[in-house]
Parts: C-alpha cells; structure tokens; sequence
C-alpha cells in the first residue's frame, strides 16, 4: 500500500482504519454476545439470556413459532428444564459468519450449535442447529434482534444418527407462540437447508 502524500489522503487513510477497528470491535462484541447466550442457556440461567434479547428481539426455535419481544422471550426460556443434578443441557456455539454494518448498528451471523442434553436415569441425545441471526447496537450495546435456530438432528446418545432422528416438538406447553414458524421442516433423516444471509461469507 502505498503511503498517504497529502493532508486529505492521510485523512482517508485514518478513516478507513478507524472503520476497520470498529467493525473488528464489534464481531468481537457480537462473538461474546453468542457465545454468552450459549454459556447462560448451559446452567438454565435465562434471566441472564433473555436480557441479551433487544427490547422487541424475537426467538423462534425447532419450529416452534416466533416469541416476540423480550419478555416473551423469557418466559419461553423459563420453559425450558431447570439445570440441576443430572442434568446436561450444553450448547456449543461454533462456526461464526458474521457481516457487521458498524455505521448502522446492525448485524447478521450464522452460527451452529452443537448439543448434548442428558438427564440422569432418564434419556440423553445428541442435537446440532444452525442459528441465522441478526443484531442491533441498542442503547450503545449489542444484542439480539433474532435468534433463529433451525434444528438439523436431534439423535438418541446410545443409538447415534443410523437408528434416525428424534422428532420435533412443535408447541411449548401453556405458551403459545406471537407468530407461527418462519420456515416448515422436519430434521434428520429429513435433509434441512437453513437460508443463508449472504451470497459468499
């Protein structure tokens, strides 16, 4: 690259690296955010990931139907199984594509998320979803405006993928969603495309 020779180049030259050290603090923030969120929902503690949630941000999981807003989000959450003794709820957030518009204060990332669920005496199961998400900058601080996790398998711990999926369960008892499901699919053996945000990563 060559070097700036005059006032106005040199300017430009201190923008355009001043945009790149804010894009680069930001998927770093937008990183902890999703990796945060998987780190809470490990020890069921969902207040703590319900307020990574923006004021209206929606959740919609395994088909489930959309909960919108943040409140809504929670009391999804609070259905989930408590964490305690024997219990195994883990959620690895992995494999980030993330585009930032820094100037604009919004995000999209794709993520998946590998899972292993145990409960002592009982079952235990193998799952992988892909997350397409997006992100606002609200009130100066990142967090999230969808979270949509799109299941890819869920499988029996003993049996692994060859003895076929375990279905989808579609409702959440005494809570119906805001909205029905964005996409309708079933996981494995079913083939599942989650829609990408982006042309090329």
């Amino acid at each position: 690259m060559s070097q700036p020779t005059t006032t106005a180049e040199l300017l430009a030259r201190i923008e355009r690296l001043e945009r790149r050290a804010q894009e680069a603090e930001d998927y770093r923030d937008l990183v902890n955010l999703q990796c945060g969120y998987g780190y809470y929902v490990d020890k069921g503690l969902w207040d703590q990931a319900a307020d990574l949630f923006a004021t209206d941000g929606t959740l919609e999981i395994a088909g489930r139907g959309i909960y919108a807003g943040r409140e809504r989000v929670r009391a999804y959450l609070k259905r989930l199984p408590d964490y305690g003794y024997g219990v195994l709820f883990n959620h690895m957030q992995l494999q980030p594509v993330i585009h930032v518009d820094s100037a604009d204060g919004t995000a999209k990332a794709r993520w998946r998320t590998f899972i292993l669920i145990g409960f002592l005496g009982d079952h235990a199961r193998w799952g992988e979803a892909t997350y397409e998400n997006a992100h606002v900058r609200e009130d100066g601080v990142w967090r999230i405006a969808k979270l949509h996790g799109v299941i890819n398998f869920y499988v029996e711990y003993a049996d692994g993928p060859a003895k076929g999926g375990v279905p989808l369960v579609r409702t959440v008892e005494g809570l119906a969603p805001d909205l029905p499901p964005s996409i309708d699919y079933e996981a494995y053996p079913e083939p599942v495309l989650t829609p990408f945000h982006y042309e090329r990563p």
